[in-house]
């Protein structure tokens, strides 16, 4: 094969605009590559195959619509044109009708929503392509973790995010997250809501305190040491500002699965620009919007196209420290998520930033170019090519040859076999190729009806203001006594009657403190008791630990 061929940016010249070569007159093994993505159904448009130097318009590289819920990965070098190939598929993912989650991690995704600019290097990328371009925008949501930046703010409850994924974030290790999701276990089957860190700091000083330590006892018990290392934790989590990313009102992914009036699908992009330097913080947010899709979506088996796409952007900080158990968790979601319609895509430098157990789950690739300065360059090159099918082209040539908005593609065809391997030209993106202006920005999400329904933080009684000393309420208007405030297992044991706890006698009890009462109040007893009577109220996690009691 000639230099040429592995060199797909360079070379001779592509067909003058206009020009058609017609597919009897394409080489007999491109014509065998352009063959294998002939689909007969829904397809995107990709591009147009790249052969021994040459941009052939007339070999369509594509993806069915039905097979994006079969994940996919988009890697390559800084500067190669990931974010253009997310907004291109996206676009065509909404055009469609299909729903699409974008991470933004550098802040220029925000353009999908507004109409692209014709210039020389979009009309020259068209006509090389035979792309009948045309400046479109797209409906878009735009969000912002825990409302830092421009968009809607998108919070969890501690709850509902979950032990695993908070161990994460807080760099604990295994016991320390063993530690903590007893901890959330306890506080699930006692209804101490934990909707934000004050929560899960009350709740794990009072087990280490002299009234709560007998409470785990027969379960394991939760040592000082361990209980000091998670509060410093959350202390220091809390000092770097990141204590506004849990509370309520709590992001309901549901909103991700919109359509606009049009029937277009709604393009919902997180912003990360604002909080780039907490990349363990926002990949593990985004995992936990994953798997809260998961818990609620019901199965569909193989649809004609997904109810949503999912793009997780720097995706190797996920990966980064983890743990086998959630490793597995990972790799379990990503293999189940997609009989519920659901697609994810992994967007990051390298096959390799992804663990062999995920990438094996991922038929749809994109692979920009790489490059090979060092050693280690080097080493991941060759890695990169061993993940791709058999192919006519020298693939470590190619990849470190591909320029700007060129890649190799294989994605799984209508039969869910994997097609060949095709260096492609890609096409360029309708809507504006870089961040839409700050005050269209903001006009579009203060007009946005989830900015209604969660711009307000509030802050309601959980488990914090539950477990705080604190005297007894008014005097009962019929007998004139003093009732204290309830410990958990009363105020479980009250919300199963349907009723009102049984009145004390006053007296000294009425200035006890919560602890007190609820250490006093013989109901209190081990955690195994608890869960066997109050069925029904436990919230049952799922593989990531998240909540699955509905919002």
């Amino acid at each position: 094969m000639s230099d040429r061929r592995n060199a797909p940016g360079t070379g001779a010249a592509p067909p003058a605009p206009g020009t058609r070569t017609g597919a009897p007159a394409l080489p007999q093994e491109a014509l065998e590559i352009a063959a294998g993505y002939a689909f007969t159904g829904p397809a995107l448009d990709l591009g147009a195959l790249l052969w021994d130097g040459t941009c052939l318009p007339d070999a369509q590289i594509r993806v069915p619509l039905t097979m994006l819920n079969r994940h996919g990965l988009v890697a390559g070098a800084t500067g190669t044109g990931k974010t253009k190939t997310l907004q291109l598929i996206a676009e065509q993912l909404s055009a469609q009708g299909v729903p699409v989650f974008l991470a933004d991690v550098k802040g220029d995704l925000s353009g999908i929503a507004a109409p692209g600019q014709p210039n020389d290097k979009v009309r020259s990328r068209a006509a090389e392509v035979h792309q009948p371009w045309q400046g479109t925008g797209f409906p878009a949501e735009f969000l912002a973790l825990g409302g830092i930046g421009h968009g809607v703010p998108v919070r969890a409850t501690v709850t509902s995010f979950g032990p695993v994924l908070l161990s994460k974030v807080l760099q604990l290790n295994q016991t320390q997250e063993q530690s903590l999701g007893l901890i959330f276990h306890y506080a699930d089957t006692k209804g101490l809501e934990l909707v934000d860190l004050k929560d899960l700091r009350a709740v794990v000083a009072f087990l280490t305190s002299d009234e709560g330590k007998a409470e785990l006892k027969n379960i394991g018990g939760l040592s000082t040491a361990t209980a000091g290392v998670i509060l410093r934790s959350l202390t220091a989590f809390e000092a770097e500002g990141m204590g506004d990313f849990f509370g309520e009102p709590e992001f309901d992914t549901a909103e991700l699965l919109r359509t606009a009036p049009d029937g277009r699908g709604m393009v919902s992009v997180l912003e990360l620009a604002a909080v780039q330097d907490r990349p363990r913080l926002f990949s593990t947010f985004l995992m936990w919007l994953l798997a809260d899709l998961f818990h609620d979506l019901p199965e569909v088996g193989d649809a004609d196209r997904p109810k949503l796409v999912f793009f997780s952007d720097e995706a190797h900080l996920l990966f980064d420290d983890a743990s086998k158990a959630f490793l597995d968790a990972i790799t379990q979601t990503v293999r189940l998520i997609r009989s519920k319609g659901v697609g994810v895509f992994f967007v990051t430098q390298t096959p390799k930033d992804v663990p062999a157990e995920v990438l094996g789950q991922l038929g749809n690739r994109v692979q920009h170019a790489l490059r090979a300065f060092t050693p280690d360059d080097q080493k991941a090159l060759r890695a990169t090519v061993k993940t791709f099918p058999d192919s006519p082209y020298d693939l470590e040539e190619l990849l470190t040859g591909l320029g700007t908005g060129e890649a190799v593609v294989t994605v799984l065809s209508e039969r869910g076999a994997p097609t060949p391997v095709a260096a492609t030209r890609l096409r360029a993106p309708e809507s504006l190729m870089g961040p839409l202006e700050a005050e269209a920005l903001d006009r579009t999400v203060t007009e946005s009806a989830l900015h209604k329904r969660y711009a307000q933080a509030v802050d309601r009684e959980s488990a914090y203001e539950k477990l705080q000393p604190r005297p007894g309420k008014g005097p009962d208007e019929i007998t004139g006594e003093r009732r204290p405030g309830k410990g958990p297992d009363e105020m479980v044991d009250e919300g199963e009657r349907g009723g009102e706890a049984p009145r004390r006698k006053a007296g000294k009890d009425e200035d006890r403190s919560v602890v007190e009462q609820v250490v006093g109040s013989g109901m209190f007893k081990s955690l195994a008791r608890s869960v066997g009577t109050q069925i029904g109220r436990e919230i049952t996690r799922s593989l990531f630990g998240t909540a699955r009691r509905r919002r």
